[in-house]
């Protein structure tokens, strides 16, 4: 979701640790050349493991190389090398060094860009290893590992959740005359909710937004992936070949969509990026709206700029007659590259991410959200009502389908539901149009 770019790209660090630099979103990355050698453990006799990792948050970097890693080197004797690239340039820097032999034995990226490694023969298949953990871990890890899979192979093993939640002010609620502790449970309700909320001036210009939902470009495909999974709809089918948005399902959540900024639009500023606005800037801590759709790093920043503030987490919603669901699930994580010199080493390092501990370290060192169930007991999802929230939501997290031209037709379908928000289509020729082309897309890679 959020990419937080504090360091320099490309920088190197010895006795680095593994870790998750992994927070944003993934570009599909087309992979060319011919197969290398891949890193360099083992080469010379010595247990050596190269690994890229896209992101530069200085915080998350000081975890890896001052705690993780030296703790994976002192119980492996092995050497971690740890490469940490700018997001805006993992897919260029992996391109160039798949072709000259000289990319790592582990690299992250995005679960977006999962199938095109598979389709390029890049990545090892990991299904034994899995299989080897146990059944109590997968089970533990089973909403993350899902959204690491192609086919149903496992290919990327993710690090983290991620996720969309609403946030809301229960003083706003109680305000207006509604009840803080029985929110929404369906979009209904929270439209219905968000009309009580909204506030105008004299000349009907929206000054406090009921609800406001990501609406900017790529993030507008995420809030209707959204309200389509709370509407019981998917967005390809489950060969991957052909989209199925263009649905019942699909018209519901794009004319509730839509509705937000229609003739009772309960939402202003239609295309702003709110969700990157500093803290401080905030809807919320604003006054500006009373819901808000947020990620679980931005929620905790939100609260922290406003604590005098009342601000609480929805469940996941749904449409009347519908099961609960928003976009998430996955995050980015780790692959090993099918040329590793020392496949072995680099699945140990992946395993040690995932363990408990380390696990639970990384992510409330970077305020993100565990990937095991499990860490619903730790100190750090009790003491934080919003990682607790998301992870009681888990189950409930849909991600964006792991299919190699996933992002293409991504782009095609966001382009036509800013049509469609803006009123320069309809829902049914946006949803018909983006069909179209993304089923052009996805018989073009089947």
């Amino acid at each position: 979701m959020d990419v937080h770019s504090l360091a320099r790209p490309g920088r190197t660090t010895r006795r680095r640790g593994s870790a998750l630099l992994l927070i944003g979103a993934a570009t599909v990355l087309v992979v060319s050349g011919c197969a290398g050698s891949g890193g360099s453990g083992g080469d010379d006799g010595s247990d050596t493991l190269t690994v890229w990792l896209p992101g530069t948050n200085q915080t998350e970097i000081d975890l890896v190389t001052n705690t993780i890693v030296p703790e994976f080197e002192e119980q492996t004797g092995a050497t971690v090398e740890v490469t940490y690239v700018d997001w805006g340039d993992i897919s260029t820097k992996l391109n160039s060094a798949f072709a000259a032999g000289t990319a790592p034995d582990i690299f992250g990226h995005g679960p977006a860009a999962t199938a095109d490694f598979v389709v390029n023969d890049r990545i090892l298949d990991l299904d034994d290893r899995v299989a080897a953990m146990g059944a109590d871990d997968q089970a533990d890890l089973a909403t993350a590992l899902s959204g690491g899979q192609v086919d149903g192979v496992q290919y990327l093993m993710p690090l983290s959740l991620q996720g969309y939640l609403v946030m809301y002010d229960a003083d706003a609620f109680t305000a207006a005359g509604l009840d803080p502790d029985a929110p929404p449970t369906t979009w209904e309700e929270l439209k219905k909710d968000a009309d009580a909320l909204t506030e105008k001036d004299g000349s009907g210009t929206i000054t406090r937004s009921g609800f406001l939902a990501p609406s900017q470009a790529i993030a507008r495909q995420q809030s209707f992936a959204t309200f389509l999974f709370g509407a019981g709809g998917t967005l390809v089918n489950d060969a991957g070949t052909e989209s199925t948005f263009a649905s019942s399902e699909g018209q519901e959540a794009l004319e509730f969509f839509a509705s937000l900024y229609g003739d009772d639009a309960v939402s202003a500023n239609l295309g702003e990026d709110y969700l990157n606005a500093p803290a401080a800037q905030q809807p919320l801590v604003l006054g500006s709206a009373a819901m808000t759709i947020q990620a679980p790093s931005m929620m905790q920043q939100i609260m922290d700029a406003a604590p005098d503030r009342d601000l609480r987490v929805m469940p996941a919603l749904s449409f009347n007659g519908g099961e609960p669901a928003a976009f998430g699930g996955a995050g980015p994580g780790l692959m090993i590259n099918a040329d590793a010199a020392d496949p072995d080493l680099a699945w140990s390092f992946i395993e040690f991410m995932l363990t408990p501990d380390i696990s639970t370290e990384y992510t409330q060192g970077t305020g993100t959200i565990p990937v095991r169930a499990s860490a619903a007991d730790s100190d750090y999802a009790k003491n934080s009502p919003i990682i607790s929230a998301f992870l009681a939501e888990s189950e409930n997290l849909r991600a964006n389908p792991n299919v190699v031209g996933w992002v293409q037709v991504r782009d095609a379908l966001d382009k036509q539901l800013e049509r469609a928000l803006n009123g320069v289509a309809g829902v049914d020729e946006s949803l018909d149009e983006a069909a179209t082309e993304a089923d052009k897309i996805l018989s073009a890679n089947g």
